[in-house]
């Protein structure tokens, strides 16, 4: 963080003064604070990285993964031709991207913007107007001969007093005036402060870059993590189908032991009641089902149910391979967009601030609007039809503001402090996102063992039960309670599955995601009629949502 205090303002403004009257003497180049990129470390991090004065990452301490460069398309881990036709097709089609696109656009029209500032201006007028002056109002305060002078007539005698009058009455009863000329000024960019506005906006077009790309990113694992839970659920559903069937083989044994008087009426219900139980689950996940076919249909902008012909179709949750490559923690500056894109908002501050010390020095204009008049238009391009209101340098020095100068620089290095928290912030933020991915990661794999292992053995016991109940060994409670088991059993392996999925979703969103360099061209974005939906007032006042 730069300031600039009161000492050192004073010594900046003599020093203008000093070059504004000695034009011998060197100018300075741009006033402010050069931006210098930060180190992306933390105090906080040094206690997770150091380990006996060596730097480590946390590759090292998670099983299952390498520190080989990860794949632009991360997706592609998964072996999932579904999700990746899916991702491929999310750049040209998700409506945050494609505006974050047009965001970008803004942003490059407004650096054009700003360097045009550097360059001179020239406008050009023409004018052909009538014009007419009062008989009563300011002129007839003029003596006669005055107006014959105005006019250009002679004074004096009988023949200038006709003259006179003559000019008068042209003056007072209208006249055509032709004008034709052009008006040209240079601002001198001595201190810098176009340089630092075009510094200050080629930063805020790098952060929108970083924004879209931040967006591409987050948008790409909200498909992936959708896809991944679409599967889950579906797995959910295939379950709870094969445990139906069982309790209904269950039922039937129990209705039949029941009708030749073996077992009483309890278990004949509680084994109706299991069925039930489990059947009541289907249509709350099938409609869970339809919940996330819609959540990755709007991500694509697709109308509800666009994508149910090819997502209906229930598929195995896509699985992690044995290793994963992440690439290097260490690298997580570079790899996050959102480090990146907080890095370009402290940059454009900073730029901001020698914008700011730039408005104390005094500026320099150069002036020309030489113009051609006449009131016959046969004379608009004599020599003598030249005027000019000014021709040369114009210097302009700020005496007195009200302290608005000095307010505003206060205000620009208070931006660049509250930017540079927010990159700290940012970077701390992304350090935590890793280890606790990470840690997430590994954890959810060791469920995920115990729980195989877990309904691998309610499984066995439920086949025991189910031997023993037959024989007429066992009570029906027993039988029930496995079956009840299993089915807890087999639920929670599938959303661990689902779980560990999704947690390698996480942890690439963590380490900065993919790559990717392909984008919607602002320019063959469609027009509005092209969009699938608007909105149309319908009587009374609605608006329904109309394809």
């Amino acid at each position: 963080m730069i300031r600039v205090g009161r000492t050192i303002r004073r010594k900046l403004i003599g020093a203008s003064l000093l070059g504004a009257t000695l034009p011998g003497l060197p100018l300075a180049g741009c006033v402010g604070p050069n931006f210098v990129p930060p180190v992306p470390v933390t105090a906080g991090s040094r206690n997770f990285l150091d380990t006996g004065g060596a730097v480590r990452t946390p590759v090292a301490v998670l099983p299952g993964t390498s520190g080989a460069p990860s794949n632009v398309e991360w997706w592609a881990i998964f072996n999932d031709p579904e999700l990746s036709k899916l991702e491929s097709r999310l750049a040209d089609r998700n409506l945050d991207v494609r505006t974050a696109t047009l965001r970008i656009a803004q942003s490059r029209a407004n650096v054009a913007s700003t360097a045009s500032q550097a360059l001179p201006t020239l406008s050009g007028t023409f004018s052909d107007y009538r014009q007419q002056f009062s008989q009563n109002g300011l002129f007839s305060l003029i003596p006669l001969q005055s107006l014959g002078s105005l006019g250009g007539g002679a004074a004096g005698g009988a023949g200038g007093l006709g003259a006179d009058l003559s000019q008068a009455n042209r003056i007072t009863n209208g006249f055509n005036n032709y004008l034709i000329g052009f008006n040209a000024a240079w601002e001198l960019d001595l201190w810098g402060r176009v340089a630092r506005s075009v510094e200050a906006a080629d930063a805020q077009y790098l952060q929108s870059e970083e924004t879209r790309r931040n967006m591409l990113v987050s948008e790409l694992a909200e498909v992936a993590r959708d896809y991944v839970s679409l599967r889950g659920t579906q797995e959910l559903i295939r379950i709870a189908r094969d445990n139906l069937k069982i309790d209904q083989e269950i039922f039937e044994v129990t209705k039949v032991r029941q009708e030749k008087g073996l077992v009483t009426g309890l278990d004949f219900e509680q084994a109706a009641s299991q069925v039930e139980s489990v059947r009541a689950q289907i249509p709350t996940l099938q409609a869970q089902e339809i919940q996330q076919i819609n959540m990755i249909s709007f991500l694509l902008d697709e109308p509800p149910l666009g994508l149910s012909a090819e997502l209906i179709a229930a598929k195995p949750v896509p699985r992690n391979p044995p290793r994963v490559p992440i690439g290097l923690p260490s690298e997580l500056a570079r790899r996050r967009p959102d480090i990146r894109e907080a890095e370009a908002q402290l940059h454009a501050a900073t730029a901001n601030i020698g914008v700011a010390i730039a408005e104390f020095f005094p500026s320099v204009r150069l002036n020309a609007d030489p113009t051609l008049q006449a009131l016959d238009p046969k004379n608009l391009f004599k020599g003598t039809s030249l005027q000019y209101m000014q021709f040369g340098p114009s210097v302009t020095l700020p005496i007195f503001q009200g302290g608005r100068l000095k307010a505003n620089l206060t205000m620009m290095e208070k931006s660049q402090q509250q930017a540079a928290i927010s990159y700290h912030r940012a970077v701390l933020n992304a350090w935590h996102d890793v280890v606790n991915q990470l840690t997430a990661y590994r954890t959810e794999q060791q469920r995920r063992d115990r729980l195989v292992a877990q309904v691998g053995h309610a499984r066995q016991a439920l086949a025991f039960a189910r031997s023993r109940y037959d024989q007429g060994v066992a009570d029906f409670t027993t039988l029930l309670q496995n079956a009840q088991t299993v089915l807890t059993a087999e639920q929670q392996l599938a959303q661990s599955t689902t779980n560990i999925s999704t947690d390698l979703v996480a942890l690439y969103l963590a380490l900065g995601g993919g790559w990717e360099q392909t984008y919607p061209d602002p320019h063959a974005l469609p027009p509005p009629e092209q969009v699938p939906y608007t909105l149309a007032v319908a009587p009374g006042g609605a608006t329904p949502l109309q394809p």
